[in-house]
């Protein structure tokens, strides 16, 4: 006869199983997922389970042969969550019920262990790792389930680890079936204190000098197993520090008498004492061997009235703690409600400001550390909650000492506040503002181009950006190189040069002409002037060398815009380079991210080049060449035009562009066309258009003699 009982309370399979079916099959055996032989027998709850009722119980047969009867049943039916076994009428076995009832015994045990330690029991899987809090550091502020807790697939025994970085707490308990033991690790429990357990007195100097001297001396006299008392008068050390009772009694400062074996380090490492100490040393060292005390300061850390630790300080600054105790800020009850704090170092500093008047003010536990972790700090979106952080450099206790209250107070309402990166206010750039008001900057309003149609139109101010375009042959690198040759002249700037498109010995040679005013050769353009002498040709070499650093990629690949800016950093640090000219923006490797367009890169790009030049206080020369023009008529391009992006106008300083007139009828051939098109600052110039004369036998640009009104009506 079989038959199905199933629980509707706990939605658990229960079975009666026959005692003498058990005989015969062990039940060590026979289930993996053990369950209580009786209904009455198992009254947990569901959350006192350790396995999920959801999953189905699997027969398992006997392993090894049994010792019972042969007459026994080793097959079950299997149905849909449910297993029916045969009913025998023979009557029960005690020895082997307590063999049946062992699993259970086992769940229960391991359930008993696992909530002693602090565990929350609910819905556990076997041979699975399950997330819970941990019960030691109760998963931080945020809660979270950063303990992984798993069980064995028998249900004999457990292992768990905590992944948080400032917990660790990792254990495991032991097989029950097993002679093995596994160490369990309990977690800290913080300590319960008070004054009384902790034995604390209030402050006093009622200290026996002749009495602890006579305990030395004459050892016959008095019971030498009983503790001398080494005297430390804890109120007139206080005061002498400026402290007050007052102030005292509000902090709730005690003292505590201490045994030489509790502190015993505190008295043998350092051998410097102060003078008035002196006394007390000899004591120290005649009473080797017995038993004395010490009386030390008690700093009590309350957290809403309650005390929760308490901190030692003895006579020669030696600090200790209670152990297993929280560490909190000492003072905490003081700030409830303050919308700014003062953070010390340390309980003197938070006494002494107290008596400067400020009680918005607690100290660390620990004191401050040598250095900080950048993962120890707040994210950005908590920072930005700190109302007001003060930046104290001092210690407050020897301004208190030597200053006064006063002295002190004035120190705390005029200090700065913490810096923060990237973080000013104007009255940090004053004194850059005053000179800029003074005229005594430098180059505040800009240098002269040395051509002075364009005086009031463009001058060189360093750290800014500027755009030079024009179509192909309109004489754009040529302008640029005379333009340096006249700011070097005139005032000495040197310049570092990543030109793509010109051969070394080639810039050379334009750079000479121009330096010199004389043609490198004479032959063809320079047929009818004498050429540079020999001598000129070595003086312009040494100022070649002194003037100009190069940048240039001498392999196959493409020289990108960060490795032309690092290049330029080292030339302006090491050579004093005043401008960098980049020349083409199309000979650069332009490498950019596959969900990146043309005009984000080209916007990063122009960033980075205008951060180098306010940064190293260098002016930059970029020259960008139009896109293919299908309708030109001849007129000067817009910087609009320039391929890749309008960005190249929206994000420079200035923008100017360089066209050679072409038609006869429109005026001279060698007339050169400057049209600045962009000034961002109106003190170094404005929107308009200059006119120079190209001398093609030096490269020189000379100003012409002529009306620009004239020369527009043409045109």
């Amino acid at each position: 006869m079989r038959f199905l009982v199933q629980n509707p309370n706990h939605r658990k399979l229960s079975m009666l199983l026959s005692t003498s079916f058990v005989s015969s099959m062990s039940s060590k055996y026979f289930l993996t997922k053990t369950i209580p032989t009786t209904l009455s027998s198992y009254s947990h709850t569901r959350k006192q389970l350790l396995y999920s009722s959801s999953k189905r119980l699997r027969p398992v047969f006997a392993l090894k042969p049994t010792s019972g009867g042969a007459n026994h049943h080793h097959s079950s039916i299997k149905t849909n969550g449910f297993a029916s076994y045969p009913q025998f009428d023979s009557p029960p076995s005690t020895a082997d019920n307590i063999g049946a009832e062992l699993p259970v015994n086992l769940m229960l045990q391991l359930e008993k262990k696992l909530v002693d330690l602090g565990f929350e029991m609910d819905h556990f899987e076997a041979k699975q790792y399950n997330n819970l809090v941990c019960p030691t550091c109760n998963g931080g502020d945020s809660k979270e389930k950063s303990l992984s807790l798993r069980i064995s697939e028998d249900g004999r025994s457990a292992e768990w680890i905590c992944h948080r970085g400032k917990c660790g707490w990792k254990g495991g308990t032991s097989d029950v079936l097993s002679n093995k033991t596994v160490k369990i690790t309990k977690p800290k429990t913080k300590r319960e204190i008070t004054e009384q357990s902790l034995q604390l007195e209030p402050l006093c100097d009622q200290c026996d000098y002749l009495l602890s001297l006579a305990h030395i001396f004459f050892p016959a006299i008095f019971d030498v197993t009983k503790p001398i008392l080494i005297p430390f008068q804890l109120l007139a050390y206080l005061k002498a520090r400026m402290i007050s009772e007052e102030t005292l009694r509000r902090a709730r400062v005690m003292q505590k008498r201490c045994f030489n074996n509790e502190r015993k380090s505190s008295w043998k490492k350092r051998k410097k004492m102060q003078s008035y100490l002196f006394l007390h040393s000899n004591i120290h060292k005649l009473a080797t061997g017995r038993h004395f005390q010490i009386i030390v300061i008690a700093f009590t850390y309350h957290q809403k009235g309650k005390l929760v630790n308490c901190k030692y300080r003895d006579i020669r600054k030696k600090f200790w703690q209670e152990k297993d105790t929280d560490k909190i800020f000492y003072g905490l009850d003081d700030i409830e409600g303050e919308s700014e704090i003062i953070i010390v170092e340390g309980e003197m500093d938070k006494l002494s400001m107290e008596e400067a008047g400020f009680l918005n003010c607690v100290s660390v536990p620990d004191g401050a550390p040598a250095s900080v972790n950048p993962k120890d700090l707040p994210p950005q979106t908590q920072a930005a909650n700190i109302h007001v952080l003060i930046n104290v450099y001092l210690i407050c206790l020897e301004v208190l000492m030597f200053k006064g209250p006063n002295a002190l107070r004035e120190v705390i309402e005029n200090a700065e506040l913490y810096p923060i990166r990237g973080l000013f206010n104007f009255e940090d750039f004053f004194d850059e503002i005053d000179a800029y008001y003074h005229g005594t900057l430098a180059y505040s309003f800009g240098v002269s181009t040395g051509w002075k149609s364009l005086n009031d139109l463009y001058n060189v101010v360093p750290g800014e950006l500027t755009i030079v375009s024009g179509v192909p042959n309109s004489g754009k690198s040529e302008w640029i190189d005379a333009l340096l040759c006249n700011l070097n002249e005139r005032y000495g700037w040197k310049f570092a040069l990543c030109s793509m498109e010109n051969k070394v010995r080639e810039h050379a040679r334009k750079l000479l002409e121009k330096h010199v005013k004389k043609p490198f050769f004479n032959e063809r353009y320079g047929e009818s002037v004498e050429r540079i002498s020999l001598e000129e040709y070595e003086e312009g070499k040494c100022w070649l060398r002194d003037s100009f650093t190069l940048i240039r990629c001498e392999d196959d690949s493409l020289p990108s815009i960060k490795w032309v800016l690092d290049l330029a950093k080292a030339a302006v640090l090491r050579h004093g380079v005043r401008g960098l000219v980049i020349d083409p923006y199309n000979e650069l490797d332009h490498q950019r991210r596959s969900n990146q367009t043309e005009t984000e890169y080209v916007s990063q790009m122009l960033t980075l080049v205008k951060r180098f030049a306010q940064h190293h206080s260098c002016h930059v020369w970029f020259v960008a060449h139009p896109r293919q023009m299908h309708n030109w008529v001849g007129d000067p391009p817009n910087l609009y035009d320039i391929s890749g992006s309008a960005h190249f106008i929206n994000k420079c300083d200035n923008g100017i562009v360089i066209h050679r007139n072409r038609d006869p009828d429109a005026g001279p051939m060698d007339q050169v066309q400057v049209c600045v098109r962009k000034v961002r600052s109106k003190v170094a110039g404005t929107i308009g258009d200059a006119y120079l004369s190209y001398k093609r036998v030096t490269g020189e640009y000379m100003d012409m003699d002529v009306d620009v009104n004239q020369l527009k009506k043409k045109r």
